[in-house]
């Protein structure tokens, strides 16, 4: 039995309820998941690189900030590319000559996969699985505002099954 629980007094059947209590329609509605919902979370924060730069200073920053790809702009911020860890192994394990003072214009993925702030998560998953692909710029209006992840993606979705879950058992207790 809860810690909470307190068993029925006399008086408990004279009293009004002064609150409602929870019901199905309140514990189960649930609002679609986009990808605006959980920027809101996590927050904004795109790092990025010039095609010019060296992928030298592009490994150092992936190394310092600690993820797994960088998107690649233009001067005036526009989306150019983007560089990811598999990018890097790749040129490595094909050229033998390959060196961290090349470009980024020269070894990132030119062809970039975005997505809209309005686009649902199962979406977006569903686009990275079959694209095998982990990193995926996020634009409004031509503009980049975001950065997500598949790790973000599931992420987001673990922390959204255990708080139904929560819901569920809040429901069943009472």
């Amino acid at each position: 039995m809860p810690s909470s629980y307190q068993a029925p007094m006399r008086q408990d059947a004279e009293r009004k309820p002064k609150t409602v209590s929870q019901s199905t329609k309140s514990n189960l509605s649930k609002d679609t998941a986009t990808v605006s919902k959980l920027l809101d979370g996590k927050g904004g924060s795109v790092f990025s690189v010039s095609p010019e730069d060296t992928l030298l200073t592009a490994t150092k920053l992936l190394r310092e900030k600690g993820i797994g790809a960088l998107v690649v702009t233009g001067p005036d911020g526009d989306l150019q590319g983007i560089l990811s860890e598999r990018d890097i192994v790749r040129k490595l394990a094909d050229t033998e000559d390959v060196s961290l003072q090349q470009t980024v214009g020269q070894n990132m993925t030119r062809k970039v996969e975005t997505c809209a702030p309005d686009d649902t998560l199962v979406t977006v998953l569903r686009t990275m699985t079959k694209g095998h692909f982990r990193h995926m710029p996020v634009l409004d209006d031509d503009k980049l505002c975001g950065v997500i992840t598949i790790g973000d993606v599931v992420h987001y979705r673990l922390t959204e099954l255990e708080h139904e879950a929560l819901q569920l058992k809040q429901m069943i207790v009472g």
